[in-house]
């Protein structure tokens, strides 16, 4: 009896390493977590209050674009923009949308064009640009985050539609 107490014993004691289970240090958790976040992605694109009542995300994000490209046609129509530059029709805007809810206009011109004053235009869209309604910012695991994106904005639709 004495044997199988001790044998019971020695199994008991043996066996809780059997039980342990490694716990992951916090770094390893943290940096496989950081693996799995798709950083090029955000959860929820920037949007407006005109479509905050959209629930579908890709429906969300074209109305916010549009609704964007809309705005700024709008804006640069009463400028000379077209008159200065009559061969540009379409100007690509890179837009930055910051977690504090501000937003920046950058003109993008092909990297081969010399054609176009790159300072005065960046000075016209700079003034025309402003008063805009409030935009909420991108949105990542729950936390407003910078998010930029290149809009195309056609500027002679007016003259096209005229022509037709």
């Amino acid at each position: 009896m004495k044997q199988h107490f001790l044998f019971l014993v020695f199994l008991i004691f043996n066996s809780c390493q059997y039980f342990e289970k490694q716990v992951p240090s916090e770094k390893e958790l943290l940096q496989k977590e950081l693996k799995s976040i798709n950083w090029k992605e955000v959860d929820e694109y920037p949007s407006l209050a005109d479509c905050e009542k959209i629930n579908n995300k890709s429906q969300r994000q074209r109305c916010f674009f549009e609704i964007m490209a809309q705005l700024i046609q709008e804006k640069l129509d009463i400028d000379t923009l077209s008159v200065l530059y009559p061969e540009l029709d379409t100007i690509e805007v890179k837009i930055t949308v910051f977690p504090d809810a501000t937003i920046n206009f950058e003109p993008q011109f092909p990297k081969d064009s010399v054609n176009y004053d790159r300072i005065k235009i960046d000075s016209i869209l700079r003034a025309r640009l402003v008063d805009f309604p409030k935009i909420n910012p991108a949105i990542k695991r729950g936390i407003p985050v910078k998010s930029q994106f290149i809009l195309p904005v056609i500027l002679k639709e007016k003259e096209k539609k005229q022509n037709l």
